[in-house]
């Protein structure tokens, strides 16, 4: 059984920069593609960024383009979201995910198409 613990969140100014990780384990992390989602208060989990299993093929909302990262590092079955530029309303829960590329591209990251869910981390953006 596969789990996901992530980590890195925490409290930043409006401009700051963050990076989170996700340590994954049980089954073979290279077979995943991994994905970040986040949960603002009173809003729905939304799609934040995903990468493929080979870390070739990266995917961003628009709302996150040119601001966030998305990498991993298959020896070490962790995953990376480097976050700069940080706003007021990226404040929320951010959740690491596990799942199929095709699945979830295709259902256009339709967080039911996640196999695998860790507990989140928090992240507050002051202004």
């Amino acid at each position: 059984q596969v789990q996901l613990v992530e980590s890195g969140g925490g409290l930043v100014q409006a401009g700051g920069s963050l990076r989170l990780s996700c340590t994954v384990s049980g089954r073979t992390f290279s077979s995943y593609a991994m994905a970040w989602f986040r949960q603002a208060p009173g809003k729905e989990r939304e799609f934040v960024a995903a990468i493929s299993w080979s870390g070739g093929r990266l995917y961003y909302a628009d709302s996150v383009k040119g601001r966030f990262t998305i990498s991993r590092d298959n020896a070490k079955n962790t995953l990376y979201l480097q976050m700069n530029s940080l706003k007021p309303e990226d404040t929320a829960v951010y959740f690491c995910a596990a799942g199929q590329e095709r699945r979830l591209l295709l259902s256009k990251w339709d967080r039911g198409n996640v196999e695998v869910w860790g507990q989140g981390t928090l992240v507050t953006v002051s202004s």
